[in-house]
């Protein structure tokens, strides 16, 4: 007798809302908890862009030949002055990357640098911490 068994795959790009609210829960419980106690005020729970801001980095991204995007995770120093309610608190940095062959025949995403008044600088979005 052969017994077949049913595997069920999430083949979408997107997750569904139990699993948004798993992630997130696991998130407050492990990290936004230790971290909120450690600066002595909540620490962010998100990072916000608009929809605009995110077409046109995109659209930068591809011009300088980018073919995706990485998240790094960041935090303001403790004497952030530009906005002092973001001091110590952390954040997302989204740079535009672009796909190189290795040596060893592996694929890396390698953060794309241009040149910006004469120094080498990262393509990176701005920030925004909520």
């Amino acid at each position: 007798m052969i017994t077949q068994q049913k595997i069920l795959v999430n083949t979408s790009k997107n997750i569904s809302t139990v699993e948004a609210d798993t992630l997130i829960r696991e998130y407050k419980q492990k990290r936004w908890v230790p971290n909120s106690e450690r600066i002595s005020k909540p620490d962010s729970l998100s990072a916000w862009y608009s929809i605009e801001e995110m077409e046109s980095f995109l659209s930068l991204a591809k011009s300088q030949g980018g073919d995706g995007i990485k998240f790094y995770y960041g935090a303001y120093p403790e004497d952030y002055s530009p906005k002092p309610e973001y001091a110590g608190r952390q954040t997302l940095a989204m740079v535009a990357t672009r796909s190189k062959l290795t040596d060893r025949g592996a694929i890396a995403n390698k953060d794309i640098y241009h040149s910006s008044k004469g120094k080498l600088k990262i393509l990176r979005s701005e920030e925004h911490t909520s």
